[in-house]
């Protein structure tokens, strides 16, 4: 009887090591975060950017945290589809640009308005804050990580460069969003809207006669080669950006254990938008040195054009100021934030 009773305390025993050791092991469970983007794994945000990032939410939570990264749309869909998929929880995470969608996030939309970029550094920490004072209604569907935007954009031609107002007229010129679409417009250019990876195929065949992007991406769609006449538009200011966000599903989010979620959360925020636009504005200089290497024409426009250039873009901002509701108080805490942080 006795034996029978000890039996039984030591059944009872490993009973609850086994259940301890279950438990143990459901805590420090890996979790897999599927993070999907448009561009190449080879992408300088992606070398610089994300998988830096992922490995640190890696090192920080002991590898329970593992960030597995689809570039290309590798997990199907289209680049305007992107915060679709992390809303729905076809993705974890992605990396997109909010203007891919016009009118969808008009909030957010003030940094794609002409004149509202000085670096990438700067314009990217006056967005984030920006978001967490005036834009998180827009975001509600999502936990966003971090916003940021590009470096100053410059125009980039397959014939002759741009060196005046009346060198935009006729041509056919790919844009990124509506602002810069309007803006554009407003110049005498015709705007092709179009994800950035269809556009070398569009130079090539002719389908546009150039593009507004910044140095960074040169190199990735060989557009030194496809466009290789390029005017700088120059001043504290230029002529326009491309808003980008690093959305995360909400439940997805919300799901994950307090632990985990800190160590997303001090990964997130104005410290990575930060970060982020100075890796963009230090890809700057290798997209421009390989049309310096190649010879190309590169112009600085003259003040005087550009000062004509401001004029003939000031109705882009002026609609977009009348159509938002309280559009000029947006617009000038948006403004009053960019000169903020680009001190």
């Amino acid at each position: 009887m006795k034996q029978s009773k000890i039996a039984r305390h030591i059944t009872l025993a490993a009973a609850l090591i086994v259940a301890a050791g279950t438990a143990s092991t459901a805590t420090a469970q890996e979790v897999v975060l599927k993070l999907h983007h448009f561009l190449s794994a080879g992408h300088q945000n992606q070398k610089t950017v994300i998988e830096p990032w992922a490995q640190k939410l890696a090192e920080q939570s002991d590898g329970r945290i593992k960030v597995e990264i689809y570039p290309q749309m590798q997990l199907g869909g289209k680049p305007p589809q992107l915060l679709d998929q992390v809303r729905d929880g076809l993705a974890d995470i992605v990396w997109a640009l909010p203007g891919y969608t016009a009118g969808r996030f008009p909030k957010i939309s003030v940094f794609e308005l002409p004149f509202m970029v000085s670096n990438a550094e700067a314009t990217s920490q006056a967005l984030q804050a920006y978001y967490e004072k005036y834009a998180r209604d827009e975001f509600a569907d999502y936990h966003v990580l971090w916003f940021h935007t590009h470096a100053r954009g410059l125009l980039h031609t397959r014939e002759k460069p741009i060196t005046t107002v009346e060198d935009f007229q006729g041509l056919k010129m790919r844009a990124a969003n509506r602002s810069v679409g309007d803006a554009l417009q407003a110049l005498g250019a015709s705007p092709v809207f179009m994800p950035v990876p269809a556009l070398p195929e569009a130079l090539s065949k002719g389908v546009v006669d150039g593009a507004a992007i910044p140095w960074e991406i040169v190199p990735a769609l060989k557009v030194q080669e496809l466009a290789p006449n390029h005017s700088v538009i120059p001043g504290e200011r230029g002529l326009y950006t491309a808003v980008f966000v690093f959305a995360m599903n909400k439940e997805k989010y919300e799901s994950l254990p307090d632990d985990l979620k800190a160590i997303i959360d001090q990964n997130s925020g104005i410290e990575m938008s930060k970060f982020t636009g100075h890796r963009w504005d230090l890809a700057e200089g290798p997209g421009e040195q390989v049309a310096i290497d190649r010879g190309n024409p590169i112009v600085t426009i003259s003040d005087e054009e550009v000062e004509k250039i401001r004029e003939k873009t000031a109705s882009v901002t002026a609609a977009w100021i009348e159509n938002t509701d309280d559009g000029q108080t947006l617009y000038d805490a948006a403004d009053a934030l960019l000169d903020q942080y680009s001190q």
